[in-house]
């Protein structure tokens, strides 16, 4: 008996040890806590709002979270580390963040096994002082756990998932879904100028002819309102000026050299739609600003992207350089920093204009897992490299790029810089294994995977993108960049739900890929593990079928 007292005592200290320091326990309009810890740490509750301040530091403090409230709230402020489990937690906050986290150091909020869990907020009214986001962290945040977590924000402003530092997510299912609208539009700005695509007219009021007359003054950026509507965040474009109006752009972005005004140098950069024109980039004509040119607003609307449950619709038209810009935009989950999702299943969905799925500003990293997001928007967005090593992505957008990233030295380098300068500046895009569906059914020039002329390498994986692209040419990698070769197909017509297969020279299906929505004419970049160069292959749908050889590690076949 003796024996079995000795063993039992450090066994029963060891659970005593592992007990949560805070217990919540929601049940409607109240919330009762259960507080182990107290030194360094102070609780205070109304109603069903909690608000935990913890000068914790030399060990993780340790909450659970557990029941159901319509109108409660958990506010977290730690010096030190943190890991909240949720346990069959239905919370939901009518104003602010239910969860809100002041953090210093990385918080962990893991999904106890098997369980259910849901996280809701319905109004984010006051941006100005509270957190808009389902979850809100100030610091690093990991999301883990083997059960299941439901984002939901439906009110107009409220993102999903939003940090000023890394997300990581791992083993758990991740269901992100936001459906309010934006605040309102932020204030103007040049690349907002539109074209034939759409907006209202700017304001000439008090407008003064420069020196030279109209020939100098460039593209214009087009006048809005002349074309395709727009109405959504990347319709706003339009041809960037009319044929021939002259070349240099506007005073200040392109130069005002008369040489400018030639057959070949029609507007700026996107002003004088078509042989894009001078006065803008280097190599493309004389004068401007380096990197600049007329610049102008760019590409307008054909047409509209189908809109959800329209997927049939064609895509739309030609939004380029006229992305407008939202205050409080509903984004799924969105970062300051990297995103990392090593495992697990990960869902996004949002709804309106400016929400983009899956923003990481500092980086977008998907190691394993299975990633399926949907966006009127980008559905994965970086201003850094974005990685994709493993598991399987399905990215998907109906107005804009399905995978979009602008590094530092991307667009604003010399025009052609995916073709000529890619060794020069960091990667926008690198694919190195598992399986990357990017589809974007909105039309040229929205892509598949944009660059913004940022090199993009392949070095392993399956890859099938849809997508448009400048005159049928999307991002695509050079034969340095493409480790494992890959052929850019050029005028496949989607149909929806329709087939794709891929087969080698010896009849062996490789791969079968059906999209979920029409689109004419894509420029569709492939890349097996089984490709060879030198090897030939063939695509088939039901109204397409197309051989090629793969004659070098990267190669476009029309």
């Amino acid at each position: 008996m003796k024996k079995i007292l000795v063993w039992a005592l450090p066994f029963l200290m060891g659970s005593v040890c592992q007990a949560e320091d805070i217990t919540i326990r929601y049940n409607g309009s109240t919330a009762k806590v259960d507080q182990k810890a107290k030194d360094s740490v102070t609780v205070t509750v109304n109603g069903a709002n909690v608000n935990v301040d913890s000068k914790y530091t030399s060990h993780k403090l340790t909450v659970l979270l557990t029941g159901k409230s319509d109108d409660g709230q958990l506010v977290l402020k730690t010096t030190g580390k943190a890991k909240i489990t949720l346990n069959k937690l239905n919370l939901t906050s009518q104003e602010g963040a239910p969860i809100d986290l002041k953090n210093k150091k990385k918080v962990e909020i893991a999904v106890a096994n098997g369980t259910e869990n849901t996280l809701t907020i319905t109004a984010c009214n006051d941006t100005a002082n509270h957190k808009a986001a389902t979850i809100w962290a100030k610091d690093k945040l990991l999301l883990s756990g083997k059960g299941t977590l439901n984002i939901i924000a439906t009110g107009d402003g409220c993102r999903g998932i939003k940090t000023k530092d890394d997300i990581t997510i791992e083993d758990l299912t991740l269901n992100v879904t936001t459906s309010g609208n934006h605040l309102g539009e932020k204030p103007f700005s040049f690349g907002d100028f539109g074209g034939f695509g759409g907006g209202e007219m700017p304001d000439f009021s008090n407008f003064q002819m420069p020196e030279g007359g109209f020939p100098d003054f460039g593209g214009f950026g087009g006048f809005p309102g002349f074309g395709g509507e727009a109405n959504d965040s990347t319709r706003q474009g339009g041809f960037g000026g009319f044929p021939g109006f002259g070349g240099g752009g506007f005073p200040g972005f392109g130069g005002m050299r008369p040489e400018g005004n030639d057959s070949t140098r029609q507007g700026g950069f996107g002003g004088g739609f078509p042989n894009f024109g001078g006065g803008g980039f280097p190599n493309f004509g004389e004068g401007g600003m380096p990197n600049f040119g007329g610049f102008g607003g760019g590409f307008g609307g054909f047409g509209n992207p189908g809109e959800e449950g329209e997927e049939d619709e064609e895509g739309g038209g030609m939004g380029f350089g006229g992305k407008r810009k939202y205050v409080a935009s509903t984004k799924g989950i969105a970062s300051k920093g990297k995103i990392t999702i090593n495992s697990g299943n990960v869902t996004v969905k949002t709804s309106t204009a400016g929400a983009e799925g899956i923003e990481g500003k500092e980086g977008v990293v998907v190691n394993g897992g299975m990633v399926d997001v949907m966006s009127p928007d980008d559905a994965i967005n970086a201003n850094a490299t974005i990685e994709f090593n493993g598991g399987t992505v399905i990215a998907r957008s109906r107005g804009n790029d399905a995978v979009d990233s602008n590094p530092k030295g991307g667009f604003f380098m010399p025009f052609g810089g995916n073709n000529n300068n890619q060794e020069d500046t960091d990667p926008a895009i690198i694919i190195t294994g598992g399986t990357v569906y990017a589809w974007s059914q909105a039309g040229s020039p929205e892509e598949g995977l944009d660059c913004d002329f940022a090199p993009l390498v392949i070095e392993g994986g399956t890859i099938f993108t849809v997508g448009g692209g400048m005159g049928e040419m999307p991002s695509v990698p050079t034969n340095y960049t493409s480790k494992q070769p890959s052929a850019l197909l050029i005028g496949i017509n989607i149909v929806k739900e329709e087939p794709i297969y891929l087969y080698d020279g010896n009849n062996k299906l490789l791969e079968t890929i059906t999209v979920p929505f029409s689109l004419r004419r894509s420029a569709s970049l492939v890349s097996s593990a089984a490709f060879q160069v030198g090897e030939t292959y063939t695509v088939k749908t039901k109204g397409y079928e197309k051989t090629f050889t793969l004659s070098e590690n990267f190669t476009a076949v029309r």
